[in-house]
């Protein structure tokens, strides 16, 4: 599996214009230079190269941050010359209506028509030589041609071992699986699969660890595993990780089918139980290739397979999917107080304890990051870095000693290039945000976020297809209030504002005034800003694209 960078889309929204027939067309009769298109093109297509090798690279190194930032900047330049050549083309289109008029409207018509023509190759000119001198720069820093990033090479590979003092809030949830995993008879399948899906850090991992050393399973099932799978799928390499580990012996072989007879010979005839933590995989022919020889097993063995998408726990499933939802936060409140103060005693630190427990709102229910904060909280007892942490967004917080945004950003980094801008416009949404899928589509179209509708579906249809991908992967969840809104996770939210740096401006209370000139998108609360003066800061963005209230 490999990332596509975000960029990519809009590289790939622009080349389409650019070669389009009507443009060409428009270009060719106004006797422009087609060199310009061509030369346009060309440096597109190079900076296109590297974009999956910077979009890695800016994240240890600052100079290809700034140098990807920019080009960001000079793309939306470049999207916004050809909206205006567009523009002109379909202003020249109505101007037939105007053939009969008065002198006086054909002498502005034909000076507004001069003057853009007079202006249009120079804009040309100076966006050709600012990619090139991006090209450039790329080679500068090193930037290369390359497929994507191998994301699981960056992490460790999870365990079965697990210290239960230290979970919390996860009884029903594991009450309610041991009933699938002791039951024979749930599905008409001899193997049933059952998939745990949530986002990333919301437990998935943990709740299989428990399910897997819980006391009850050890005389039902005769065999068992555990296989970290991660985002790259290789049938092979999980096939004999599950052989070495019913056999409890190295695997001496790497030829596919010896290794798919060897786990049909361990497993044939016995119950057993296999976890599959940390399923990527969306290729149907992948898993029923690793899942031939399970078939051999008694009737009542059980699979649990871990996944932040729906899509994947669709190709596997045999039962209902599990939905693992956010913990409660007196719950979370226990996980972050375990790991922040000695003995998970907060006793003698009540000025903490009160930081903490905003901290702990702050983490909306994901144990990932209630674990993660506290645990860098705790030699700290100083009120002031309790408030440090309080008042950082996770892009603030060393990586070093904080696994939140890589844990979100592994979600992020695996989305196609246009469902990644369709994403990261959504920073433009204050916090707590209730949307409806109409809403969000609606803009998308009105951006050019969606790429060419395929099967003949409409671009509308194109778009609610995106949404409900993005909801499948949990980058947005259901409204508790209204179940046909939608909201997204704090942190999820801080993920795309990350993304997005500063080509997004919402105004908010707590919020000082003053946008970066790369401003793009801009939003605020109408209730709360009709008719102030603050909006005058607008006039600050280059070229303002959207406007939501």
């Amino acid at each position: 599996m490999a990332g596509e960078a975000l960029l990519g889309a809009a590289f790939g929204v622009l080349l389409d214009r650019l070669t389009s027939k009507d443009f060409i067309n428009f270009f060719r009769g106004r006797k422009h230079d087609e060199r310009l298109l061509k030369k346009l093109k060309l440096k597109l297509l190079g900076l296109n190269k590297v974009l999956n090798d910077a979009e890695d690279k800016q994240i240890t190194h600052p100079a290809v941050k700034e140098w990807l930032d920019e080009l960001k900047g000079a793309i939306y330049d470049a999207e916004d010359l050809v909206d205006e050549i567009t523009t002109e083309a379909l202003r020249c289109k109505g101007e037939a209506e105007y053939q009969s008029g008065s002198n006086q409207v054909q002498s502005r018509i034909s000076s507004f028509t001069k003057l853009f023509d007079d202006e249009i190759e120079s804009k040309l000119e100076k966006m050709i030589d600012t990619l090139e001198d991006f090209s450039k720069e790329k080679d500068v820093l090193g930037l290369r041609e390359v497929a994507g990033r191998n994301w699981s090479q960056t992490r460790l590979p999870t365990i079965s071992l697990v210290d239960e003092s230290c979970v919390y809030g996860r009884e029903n949830d594991k009450e309610e699986i041991m009933k699938l995993l002791l039951s024979d008879g749930e599905s008409s399948d001899k193997v049933d699969v059952i998939p745990i899906v949530g986002m990333g850090g919301v437990g998935k991992t943990t709740l299989a660890q428990l399910l897997y050393n819980d006391g009850r399973l050890d005389g039902h099932f005769v065999k068992k595993a555990w296989v970290c799978v991660s985002d790259v799928f290789d049938v092979s390499r999980v096939t004999i990780a599950i052989v070495e580990a019913v056999t409890e012996k190295a695997c001496d072989t790497k030829d596919p089918n010896l290794l798919a007879v060897k786990l049909k010979e361990s497993l044939s005839g016995k119950k057993f139980l296999i976890v599959l933590d940390d399923v990527w995989n969306e290729n149907y022919d992948n898993w029923i290739a690793l899942m031939t020889p399970f078939k051999f097993g008694a009737h009542g063995s059980k699979i649990i397979v871990t996944t932040r998408n729906e899509s994947v726990a669709t190709i596997m499933q045999t039962v209902p999917i599990h939905g693992l939802k956010k913990l409660p936060e007196e719950d979370c409140w226990k996980l972050f107080s375990k790991h922040a103060f000695e003995k998970g005693d907060c006793n003698e630190h009540p000025n903490l304890e009160r930081i903490g427990r905003k901290i702990v709102g702050k983490c909306k229910g994901l144990p990932l990051a209630a674990k993660t904060l506290g645990g860098l909280l705790r030699s700290q007892r100083d009120v002031k870095d309790w408030n440090n942490i309080l008042d950082s967004a996770i892009w603030e917080l060393s990586e070093e000693k904080s696994n939140i945004l890589p844990a979100l950003r592994l979600s992020y980094h695996y989305l196609p290039s246009h469902l990644k801008r369709c994403f990261a416009f959504c920073s433009a949404f204050i916090k707590d945000y209730e949307f409806n899928m109409q809403e969000l589509v609606s803009i998308w179209m009105a951006e050019g976020f969606l790429v060419k509708p395929k099967n003949n579906m409409t671009v509308e249809e194109e778009g609610y297809e995106c949404f409900r991908e993005l909801l499948s992967r949990s980058f947005f969840q259901r409204s508790n209030a209204d179940n046909s809104l939608f909201v997204m996770h704090d942190l999820v939210h801080d993920l795309a504002q990350h993304v997005m740096g500063d080509f997004c401006y919402r105004l908010e209370d707590d919020k000082p005034c003053g946008t970066s000139e790369n401003v793009r998108h801009f939003s605020y609360v109408r209730r709360n800003f009709d008719g102030v003066d603050n909006l005058r800061l607008i006039k600050d963005a280059k070229c303002l694209r959207t406007f939501l209230t």
